[in-house]
């Protein structure tokens, strides 16, 4: 037997293709489905810990930074010291009122330089307490990130794995299904899918209405559906219809005679 292409099927055929790729594609979306929100709480959790883990850099080279600067001054102290007994010996030596004012404006200067810089080291020593604290914090949270991670990968990937063979046999019967179908047809359908809230991109008729939105199908367009001639649309939601039959769903049958009472109950009711 000669296996048709994809353009030579005919509507029926064609539309009970897409009706099987749609029953598939749900599969997969129904497995998808049970991991949930996971997936996503997982790449928050290593993005938060790919950000704790720069500001733990930052706050490291924050500390050595003010490390530096508490030496660097530690530096200037000394020397400044070393200027001040340098210029006291120079007071003795002396011999006029101009190089005595000079001498003691110059301690003068140095002791203020040392006042000054023990003032920076304070600072500074106080700023890489609040830094330590900042970082062990950061590490806990760190830690804390890293075992929920840790939890929340293990969780996903044991629902993964529960999934995976099944999804990958649907995914082969999706592809499969998807040659049999024609470019421009499967391309409308993945779109309508695309676009729809449930992902259906074919729907079966149900009680004389569109399977998707619900909305009544005219008897004129119905009868159309179950001809089997061309591809039909919703006019208000855009998905493809399929009839019953057709796509082998027993067809929801509403009981009339029960309608009716009902609707004659509720006007008797608004009488009274």
């Amino acid at each position: 037997m000669v296996k048709k292409t994809p353009t030579e099927l005919s509507v029926e055929e064609k539309l009970k293709a897409l009706y099987q790729l749609q029953l598939t594609l749900s599969s997969i979306d129904e497995k998808r489905a049970l991991r949930g929100e996971l997936p996503l709480e997982v790449q928050d959790l290593a993005d938060e810990l790919e950000g704790l883990n720069t500001r733990v850099e930052k706050i490291e080279s924050e500390i050595g930074d003010f490390q530096s600067a508490v030496t660097r001054k530690k530096g200037e102290i000394v020397q400044a010291q070393a200027s001040i007994e340098r210029y006291q010996k120079q007071l003795n030596e002396v011999k006029n009122n101009r190089e005595y004012d000079t001498l003691s404006k110059e301690i003068e200067f140095q002791t203020l330089e040392v006042e000054l810089c023990n003032k920076k080291i304070k600072e500074a020593i106080v700023k890489i307490d609040e830094k330590n604290r900042e970082l062990a914090h950061t590490r806990e949270l760190i830690e804390d990130r890293d075992q929920a991670l840790a939890e929340k990968r293990s969780e996903l990937e044991e629902i993964m794995q529960e999934t995976r063979d099944e999804e990958e046999k649907l995914k082969a019967k999706a592809r499969d299904l998807e040659a049999k179908i024609e470019p421009r047809l499967l391309g409308s359908f993945k779109r309508i899918r695309k676009n729809a809230r449930n992902g259906l991109g074919i729907t079966v008729v149900q009680r004389d209405a569109c399977g998707g939105c619900f909305n009544k199908i005219p008897p004129q367009r119905q009868l159309d559906i179950k001809m089997h001639k061309k591809i039909i649309v919703c006019e208000y939601c855009g998905r493809i219809m399929i009839d019953p039959d057709l796509a082998g769903v027993k067809q929801i049958v509403e009981d009339k005679s029960k309608r009716k009472r009902t609707v004659k109950k509720k006007k008797e009711e608004e009488e009274d």
